[in-house]
């Protein structure tokens, strides 16, 4: 008897090849892949081995009967995929933003928590050993208590990538979708899980981009910029979600008495001049780490005022997986403890869809653009 869990994967690209490949590694069985395009899917399920390839998600519950679907597709695509998969009772492994607002991202959290199945959201650079490194620091009062926390970014993406759903607020695009869902998860794993207030400003620094057919990976979108920007049978697609945000937060934290304070400050568009990083300020101390998701090196400021690079601890390393690329190695970690949790047996805690409904009403209040208080008449 065949005792493996059978995964069905939504989506073809980048996402969909990195969950299929983490699966696969805990000894699930892949049964089959659903993606918008005929022979796109077909062609990657044979390339990977999939038996099973189609277009039709509802089609492919009932085919394949598996026990936990893998939703590798951009956000907007999310609701009604997830929604049928808890219907027909499977365990729910989603890539990050759940929905492309927070009305559906809470109803589908509701859903699985009434169905009884097991959900996974995967805002999963947490996991990245340098910030699992901070939480071990923090936990052991090498910073006192934390006061401040501050994640500088900005990734000077080109403007002229072709136009698709990072575009497209409907289609799960923006910033605040794509990279405030890891930086809130990365400072609520190492200062608390609980935040208790936010204000934001978001701005479209984009306006526009080109229209080009072909793109099928996220990964290799840059491949299809246009050589003539002003070629005039080009077409344009207009941008309507946000390339840069700044968001302000308090957190409670079991290790601190007051709410610590955290500045979130990215820009999508825009060149970096010092390396992107993350700071975390206590009382006693504080931990600067380099990259945007906590890369690093990681530089502790001791008693002596000065700061010294640290090493990751070896029980960090080895509860590695051994895979190659932040963003794979994450997946693979996430899915581990996910699939022990499926199985019964022991396992980290993990993000769920819990956390990402609440992100997902997070995006929507900073995206709200209210929090302005009007002092030109004060001049």
């Amino acid at each position: 008897m065949n005792n493996k869990l059978r995964v069905l994967v939504a989506g073809t690209g980048f996402a969909g090849q990195g969950h299929s490949d983490a699966f696969r590694a805990m000894g699930a069985e892949i049964v089959g892949m659903v993606g918008r395009t005929p022979s796109v899917v077909k062609s990657i399920a044979e390339k990977m081995n999939i038996p099973y390839s189609g277009t039709d998600w509802k089609q492919a519950l009932i085919d394949c009967q598996p026990d936990i679907v893998s939703i590798a597709t951009p956000g907007g695509a999310h609701y009604e995929p997830i929604k049928q998969a808890i219907e027909f009772g499977c365990h729910v492994f989603s890539d990050k933003p759940l929905t492309d607002k927070g009305e559906t991202a809470l109803e589908l959290y509701e859903l699985a928590k009434a169905k009884g199945v097991k959900t996974a959201f995967a805002s999963s650079f947490r996991y990245m050993p340098h910030i699992q490194h901070a939480k071990q620091l923090v936990e052991k009062g090498a910073i006192g208590e934390p006061v401040e926390v501050e994640c500088n970014s900005h990734f000077a993406l080109e403007r002229d990538i072709p136009f698709g759903w990072s575009h497209r607020k409907e289609d799960g695009g923006g910033r605040l979708n794509n990279n405030f869902t890891h930086m809130i998860s990365i400072v609520s794993s190492v200062i608390g899980e609980k935040i208790l207030a936010l204000i934001g400003e978001v701005r479209d620094d984009l306006g526009k981009a080109p229209i080009v057919e072909g793109v099928h990976n996220f990964k290799t979108r840059r491949d299809f910029i246009p050589k003539d920007l002003n070629d005039p049978s080009l077409k344009w697609g207009e941008s309507n979600v946000e390339w840069s945000y700044t968001v302000l937060a308090k957190i409670e934290s079991k290790y601190a008495t007051k709410p610590v304070s955290v500045l979130f400050k990215h820009g999508g568009l825009n060149p970096k001049y010092q390396e992107n990083h993350l700071v975390f300020y206590g009382t006693k101390g504080a931990i600067f780490i380099e990259g945007h998701y906590g890369m690093g090196p990681l530089y502790f400021y001791d008693e002596n005022k000065t700061w010294k690079e640290l090493t990751i601890p070896k029980d960090i390393v080895d509860n590695q997986p051994n895979i190659e690329g932040d963003t794979e190695r994450n997946w693979h970690y996430l899915v581990r403890e996910f699939v022990k949790d499926i199985k019964g047996e022991p396992f980290e805690s993990y993000q769920t869809f819990k956390e990402g409904s609440l992100y997902q009403q997070f995006i929507d209040i900073i995206r709200r653009n209210d929090n302005w208080t009007d002092v030109g008449h004060l001049q």
